[in-house]
């Protein structure tokens, strides 16, 4: 048989596979897609929905004509309360150096400025918000971190005249809805052998991603509607719906990342388009510790379920009260409409009861009835009984009690302005701890994706690059590579602002400088500190470029790298402050890590010495001279 024909039925049979296990999967994930779908649907406002047996979402029709059936959604302000606070969760990242040498703790510099810089570019807190979103909305979200050759500073053309860049890191969100695991007891990513991302996309695109033809098909997507299934008695309230509508010349996108195994050491990628399989190879990316490859994908839940792949959320626990919560508004309506309209008797045949059914009992209205019947009279109703209030005071405080979010301050001026500061504090304090746990998630996963994108500059930066910050001690501009990634250890540095907001900070320092534990021996606050507390309150980027000091420290810092490296053309000029320098030179040399360089070189200390001694020179013919000047 010929090789074509060989390699021909091996992909038709690999693209048979990929598909059943699509298949499979999505099948076994069917009840979650379910509970994710009705989540959406009641913080839209469809709320008289259900799951049936077959794990589909049914509508719940009208049961009589007069029947009330408003939507007062208390889910939707829930989730924007969520929301907003989570929006402050953006924690600032820092990495450890690999060790205490000079050049090290240098490079781990460089590497937060890489991370800095590539959060700038990619607009990382919009991407971190829409993820927040579905993972608030649906349990869980996703980051996919992949290497995009097509970005990047442009190198130059290739023969064809198509431009070659760099390329860069890309950061995707997805939804739950396009990743299937092999299974759903899996704890997190890192516990799947292998996950598919399944998405649907135009064949016109996909011939230009993979310049394979296609054949397009209708494929459901899920997309809002309308429906009119609330409202009340002579009228109708349309609410938004979620839905599943056909999208025309689509194709289905299948990429299969199979962690390595005994068959495939280095892993597996899978990429399938409609009947096609476009791509087959190792799994490119080397994103855990020690240069070992994994999955592309980084998971963040609203609230952690034990031994479950998927997470949970507030919705799921809130929408049995917000049913209870619509019955007993729409009921107490119900009996409004009954004391308002009235309930009429009329004795059969004394009145014309079509005309009575359509116009009713209005204002002046003649009602004519039979001689010698008796006349129509309405029943007598009572006023609504005091269980409904009572209710919905019970159901208002469920969920308060159950979501852990609410706009009590806002709604309560009045009892607010009553309370001391400190029971104000506690007051927020308990509400921010019930959202700290969805907090952990978000930060655990910027934690994770800013290792991953250290780990993938390591593996793919191999030129020189230029990164612009905006909050840099030294310049706007640095040049690194992936020589100068010597660590991927990323620590958090900073809380995050939902449970210490900039005032508290600003509040916490003018303490601090207050009882004068920022001070030097003197009573004046040095430099360094004035620099450290401008930045924490979100001015440090003023104080840096203004701040002489803190740039001849860095420079010293920087020569000392170069004499660490063995380059001694370090040159003193009379721009240097040299008290700044020969401290932090000497400093430099009676750390440990000199001692040993020292070891392996006895040169470096000659040199290092020699270079205090010029700076030395410099500061007495400076005092010299101002003292020739007075």
């Amino acid at each position: 048989m010929e090789k074509s024909k060989i390699k021909t039925d091996y992909e038709k049979d690999l693209v048979s596979q990929i598909k059943k296990d699509y298949l499979k999967r999505k099948e076994e994930r069917k009840p979650f897609e379910a509970q994710w779908q009705l989540n959406i649907n009641f913080l839209m406002g469809n709320q008289y929905c259900g799951i049936n047996s077959q794990d589909n979402i049914d509508d719940f029709d009208k049961q009589y004509f007069w029947q009330e059936r408003e939507v007062y959604n208390h889910i939707a302000p829930i989730i924007d309360i969520r929301l907003a606070k989570l929006a402050k969760v953006r924690a600032t990242m820092a990495v450890q150096p690999a060790s205490t040498q000079e050049d090290d703790v240098a490079n781990a510099k460089v590497c937060k400025n890489i991370l800095d810089s590539t959060a700038q570019r990619l607009g990382f807190n919009d991407i971190v918000s829409e993820v927040t979103r579905w993972s608030e909305i649906c349990g869980t979200g996703f980051y996919k971190i992949v290497w995009n050759n097509s970005k990047g500073a442009v190198l130059g053309l290739d023969p064809q005249g198509k431009q070659i860049k760099e390329g860069d890191i890309d950061i995707i969100p997805c939804s739950p809805f396009e990743i299937f695991p092999d299974s759903n007891s899996c704890k997190d990513v890192n516990a799947c052998q292998s996950i598919i991302h399944a998405r649907s996309f135009d064949v016109d695109t996909i011939k230009r991603f993979y310049n394979v033809d296609v054949k397009g098909e209708d494929i459901d997507v899920f997309n809002l509607s309308n429906s009119q299934v609330a409202g009340g008695l002579g009228y109708l309230s349309s609410v938004a719906k979620v839905c599943k509508t056909a999208k025309h010349n689509q194709a289905l996108v299948l990429e299969r990342y199979t962690m390595p195994s005994t068959k495939y050491p280095k892993g597996r990628v899978e990429i399938v388009a409609g009947d096609t399989l476009v791509y087959e190879g190792d799994l490119p990316y080397k994103n855990q510790e020690n240069a070992e490859r994994g999955l592309p994908f980084v998971r963040q839940v609203g609230i952690e379920q034990p031994s479950l792949f998927w997470g949970s959320c507030i919705i799921e626990r809130v929408i049995p009260v917000q049913r209870a919560y619509n019955a007993v508004k729409n009921r107490k309506h119900e009996f409004l409409n009954r004391i308002s309209m009235g309930v009429m008797t009329v004795e059969d045949g004394s009145v014309d009861l079509d005309n009575l059914e359509d116009e009713g009992l209005s204002p002046g209205k003649i009602l004519v009835y039979r001689q010698g019947s008796n006349a129509p009279k309405m029943l007598a109703t009572e006023s609504v009984p005091t269980d409904f209030n009572a209710e919905e005071d019970r159901l208002n405080n469920e969920f308060l009690s159950i979501s852990g979010v609410s706009d009590w301050i806002g709604s309560n001026i009045s009892a607010v302005s009553a309370m001391s500061g400190v029971a104000l504090e506690l007051m927020l304090d308990q509400e921010n701890m019930r959202i700290s746990a969805s907090s952990e998630s978000i930060i655990a996963a910027i934690k994770e994706i800013s290792k991953q994108i250290l780990r993938l500059y390591k593996q793919f930066a191999n030129t020189k690059r230029v990164g612009l910050i905006a909050n840099n001690n030294d310049t706007g501009v640095f040049y690194w590579n992936a020589s100068n990634i010597t660590s991927d250890d990323v620590v958090l540095t900073t809380k995050n602002e939902m449970n210490e907001t900039v005032a508290q900070r600003r509040n916490m320092l003018l303490d601090l400088f207050k009882s004068g534990l920022l001070a030097d021996e003197g009573g004046q606050l040095p430099n360094t500190v004035r620099t450290k507390i401008l930045d924490m309150l979100g001015f440090g980027v003023w104080e840096n470029v203004l701040d002489n000091n803190t740039l001849q420290v860095e420079c010293a810092r920087r020569e000392n790298i170069k004499f660490s490296q063995n380059d001694f053309d370090v040159e003193v000029n009379e721009i240097h402050d040299h008290d700044l320098h020969i401290q932090t030179h000497t400093a430099f040399m009676l750390s440990k890590d000199f001692e040993n360089l020292s070891k392996n070189n006895p040169k470096l200390k000659e040199e290092m010495l020699k270079h205090i001694r010029t700076h030395k020179q410099f500061k007495k013919l400076t005092i010299q001279s101002e003292n020739l000047g007075e």
